[in-house]
C-alpha cells in the first residue's frame, strides 16, 4: 500500500456524506494545486456538505476524516 502522505492535514469538504461503518463518502480536497476526490471514512456518520480534516491515508485514493466545524459559526 502506498499512503499519500501530502493530503494528511488538509481540509476538505465532503460530497457525498460517510455512513461510519458502514462505508465511505468521498471528500474533495485542494491539493497540488487542484482539487482531488478521494473515498473518505469516519468513525462517524458525516453529511454531505461537512468541512473535514484528512487525519490518515488508506492508500493512494483513500483517506480517513474527522468533522471540522468552524467553531466561529456557531
Amino acid at each position: 500500500m502506498v499512503r499519500d502522505e501530502a493530503v494528511i492535514g488538509c481540509l476538505g469538504v465532503l460530497v457525498i456524506g460517510t455512513r461510519g461503518a458502514d462505508g465511505p463518502g468521498e471528500v474533495l480536497v485542494r491539493l497540488r494545486g487542484g482539487t482531488e476526490a478521494f473515498l473518505a471514512w469516519s468513525d462517524d456518520p458525516l453529511p454531505e456538505g461537512a468541512p473535514v480534516l484528512v487525519i490518515d491515508s488508506r492508500g493512494p485514493r483513500e483517506v480517513d476524516v474527522i468533522d471540522w466545524a468552524d467553531p466561529l459559526d456557531g
